[in-house]
């Protein structure tokens, strides 16, 4: 399911919004409400995409999440020939609440 940076920005009840890194700096943002996800889109209701995380805080500026954790899934057992595993291979870190602004030649 979907919800729109608009609505996430007027929505209620949203416990965590986790920016997840893929391939080659292309960075997505998802919004949790307790146990349900929502991929975050934009007006025309593409997945909202960034190329730096910085981008990405920038362009959630306006929502009001209490908390904001960046994943990233490693392919590692699969790059060495492992076999896969049971549960997800995933790193998920907090992020600052600075959200990129920063001053002119900072």
């Amino acid at each position: 399911m979907k919800i729109t940076l608009q609505q996430l920005q007027n929505s209620v009840g949203l416990t965590r919004v986790i920016v997840h890194s893929l391939d080659f700096s292309i960075y997505i943002a998802y919004a949790a409400f307790g146990e349900e996800t929502f991929l975050v889109a934009d007006t025309e209701g593409k997945p909202l995409r960034t190329r730096n995380l910085t981008a990405m805080k920038q362009q959630l500026a306006g929502v009001a999440a209490p908390e904001l954790y960046l994943r990233h899934e490693s392919a590692y057992d699969e790059m060495v020939g492992q076999p896969g595993r049971a549960g997800a291979n995933a790193l998920e870190i907090p992020l600052s609440r600075d959200w990129g602004d920063f001053p002119e030649g900072g």
